[in-house]
């Protein structure tokens, strides 16, 4: 699974990067950030830092951090041409002056943890041809910059130091067609299953050794697609959000509950098709952390979301297809096929989600 930097359960005085992701067209450049507000507006020099505790100025940091969403936003706001001054948008030698366009500050919320705020910005561009290149003051820390509608070519850095990006081609999002896009992100879909995505593969599996009938393998699948495909929209719309630190670990505990299942027998068809999409609600919000990653024009959202659940989808019905053929095509109807094939491989599913489960909550 990709990691959610912004996810990622940390101490509310640990420094995380900002992530941000980078629109360039002809006309002008749009960022959305997703960052921790409170070090700027409190003026701490991140650079090198580890923990705000240590900065001379983390009394304001901690009074920040327990202000309501209003009031931290008024603060950052009164702040900014401060902070502006700092974000670097570069264009042939020339800097841009960024503005807000939008702001979403949540709640306190438990004080002991990150307030990840999103922060869009926006900047007009001059005529021309000149590449722009995007950074900010060595003293805000660390700067993940992904390109959105690059395409394949892309461009993303880990930038620390006060360095700029690589030169951004203007007008890029505008070259990469809906076709284009699509085929992209069916790949990447496909991709995420086989070969990288380990944990869902087990759990598909899971459901293929729950019975070789067709009746309940397509309810299963289906309420596993329909659910996934819920959460996965949901999800990249930002409508709903859950840290890494919570989705990865339950991802791992159904994968043990569908083992411990096929080994015992337990349920009907009925009860396990909802315990199914109950479970692929879970799997749809970290399908949804890759396709973040990527980055996506607007425009070709729908395109994008399509073809990347498309192609999970080929991925999903390819592991069950491999299992098929592997065991069930020659086994599934001998007597020992359940006690000697599919109840072992349920246990080394359970096993390896038990593993995960302990390791993504303790290790």
């Amino acid at each position: 699974m990709a990691l959610l930097l912004a996810g990622v359960a940390a101490s509310a005085h640990e420094i995380r990067p900002t992530i941000a992701d980078v629109e360039v067209d002809a006309r002008e450049v749009r960022m959305s950030l997703r960052l921790t507000l409170e070090p700027l507006i409190a003026g701490i020099n991140l650079e090198g830092l580890e923990d705000t505790n240590a900065a001379p100025e983390a009394a304001i940091y901690d009074q920040l951090r327990a202000q309501d969403s209003a009031a931290l936003e008024a603060a950052f706001r009164a702040a900014w041409d401060r902070i502006a001054g700092g974000v670097v948008i570069d264009v042939g030698g020339t800097r841009m002056s960024p503005e807000i366009v939008g702001m979403t500050v949540p709640d306190v919320g438990d004080v002991e943890l990150p307030r990840d705020s999103v922060l869009i910005l926006r900047a007009d561009l001059p005529e021309g041809s000149a590449p722009v290149q995007i950074g900010w003051d060595a003293g805000y820390g660390t700067l993940v910059l992904r390109q959105v509608g690059g395409g394949e070519e892309a461009y993303e850095g880990f930038l620390t130091g006060g360095a700029l990006s690589e030169p951004l081609p203007r007008a890029e999002i505008l070259t990469e067609g809906a076709w284009s896009v699509f085929v992209r992100y069916v790949v990447a879909g496909f991709e995420h299953i086989i070969p990288l995505g380990i944990d869902h593969i087990l759990f598909v599996l899971g459901l293929f050794f729950f019975s070789l009938k067709l009746r309940p393998l397509l309810f299963q699948v289906t309420a596993f697609t329909v659910a996934h495909t819920i959460t996965l929209a949901l999800a990249s719309l930002e409508i709903i959000s859950l840290p890494a630190s919570i989705v990865e670990p339950l991802i791992a505990a159904s994968i043990v509950y569908v083992g411990v299942e096929n080994v015992l027998g337990w349920g009907n068809v009925r009860a396990r098709t909802a315990l199914v999409f109950a479970f692929g609600l879970l799997h749809g919000l970290g399908f949804a952390s890759v396709l973040g990653d990527f980055g996506i024009a607007s425009e070709r959202f729908g395109w994008a979301l399509v073809g990347f659940n498309i192609g999970v989808e080929v991925g999903q019905l390819a592991v069950i297809a491999g299992a098929f053929l592997a065991v069930g095509l020659w086994f599934g109807k001998r007597d020992f096929y359940r006690p000697w094939i599919a109840v072992p491989a349920s246990l080394a599913i359970a096993l390896v989600g038990a593993w995960w489960t302990i390791e993504r909550v303790f290790l």
